[in-house]
């Protein structure tokens, strides 16, 4: 039987330098990375499928006897797609949709045979045609047409309203790229609190640019969203803080692992319930729910509110960022400073 010599110890080699790559923190990173893989998959699909209208603030403009009719049988449809409510005139149904208090209204005229729909493609276009769409047919039965009107049209260079979302994804995006390159960039974790006070610093003086960069290709540059630059300015300087903060204090407390748990809440969990491509009342319920909590879906609200409603309904949504903002900053300095305790604490003992 022949024998190669030196097989043996280059399969051992082989072997050793396999161990020494493929060590238990690097099997539990790429584990993590199959993980988020996956879960990006079941959230994106499992968010965006199969999207239904369910309990779309809607008001209804007619008569006393009528609206009561009408409302009734907006009610009863099937899967609950509308929440009808009464609305005394059209102005004052014109007034909640910029608001932002209601999605549309069907406004019942009380001669002839044709109503008026009212929608707000601004605040998403998937929206206002599910909308158009659902009162034909519920008009068509009762044997009566409808003409749509949009009172906050999307801007022409602004398909399908995703201008805003695509915006507050690139100051997210650059948030948490901005954070981890700073995080990594000379260890896992922040040795001390004025290397923690720096980073911020540098995330703050990146965010200001950064949002302004993005309120001026996506206005003045493409012309793709009208409203305010200096509002936009504001808004994505804050988004791109918030979520750069965010990430730094989820490094601080659990290495380069907090940096999953960024995009595990950022994009996995906020882009697909950010109501981006398919507005909030067209997603399920759990995505429905945690959007507007989320860095993502605040400030794809507040983007279009800025852009379409004259800025109306944003309170929240900043809260929202602000409170995402300050607590990453206090956890981010708290995390450097119970970090550099303990070290100054083993140093007697290392000492001894």
């Amino acid at each position: 039987m022949s024998h190669t010599p030196g097989t043996g110890a280059r399969t051992g080699s082989f072997l050793d330098e396999v161990k020494d790559a493929v060590t238990p923190r690097a099997t539990l990173l790429v584990l993590g990375v199959i993980a988020l893989q996956l879960l990006f998959i079941a959230s994106y699909v499992g968010a965006l499928h199969d999207p239904k209208p369910k309990d779309v603030p809607f008001g209804v403009v007619a008569p006393p006897a009528a609206a009561e009719q009408t409302v009734s049988r907006l009610e009863r449809l099937p899967g609950s797609p509308l929440d009808p409510r009464t609305v005394a005139d059209a102005a004052s149904a014109r007034r909640q949709i910029m608001d932002r208090e209601i999605d549309g209204a069907l406004v019942a005229e009380s001669s002839g045979r044709t109503d008026t729909l009212l929608v707000a493609s601004g605040g998403g276009t998937v929206l206002a045609t599910t909308l158009e769409s659902l009162v034909s047919k519920v008009e068509r039965a009762e044997g009566r047409t409808v003409r749509t009107v949009d009172v906050a049209p999307a801007s022409a260079r602004d398909f399908d309203g995703l201008s805003s979302f695509y915006l507050v994804v690139g100051w997210c995006v650059g948030g948490y790229l901005c954070a981890s390159i700073l995080a990594i960039s000379t260890g896992a974790r922040p040795a001390n609190p004025r290397r923690a006070a720096i980073r911020l610093i540098v995330m703050a003086l990146v965010s200001i640019v950064g949002g302004l960069g993005g309120a001026v290709i996506i206005g003045p540059v493409l012309g793709a969203l009208p409203g305010s630059v200096v509002d936009l300015w504001g808004l994505g300087a804050l988004i791109t803080f918030a979520v750069g903060a965010a990430t730094l204090a989820l490094q601080g407390l659990f290495g380069i692992v907090g940096i999953g748990l960024a995009i595990l809440l950022v994009v996995i969990a906020g882009n697909p319930s950010a109501g981006g491509a398919f507005p909030l009342p067209l997603l399920p319920p759990f995505w429905k729910a945690i959007g507007p909590a989320l860095p993502p879906g605040a400030g794809t609200w507040a983007a279009r509110s800025i852009a379409y409603f004259k800025g109306n309904d944003t309170t929240a949504s900043l809260v929202v960022l602000w409170a995402w903002a300050v607590a990453g900053t206090l956890i981010t300095v708290l995390a450097a400073v119970l970090r550099h305790r303990r070290h100054e604490a083993k140093l007697p003992t290392q000492a001894g």
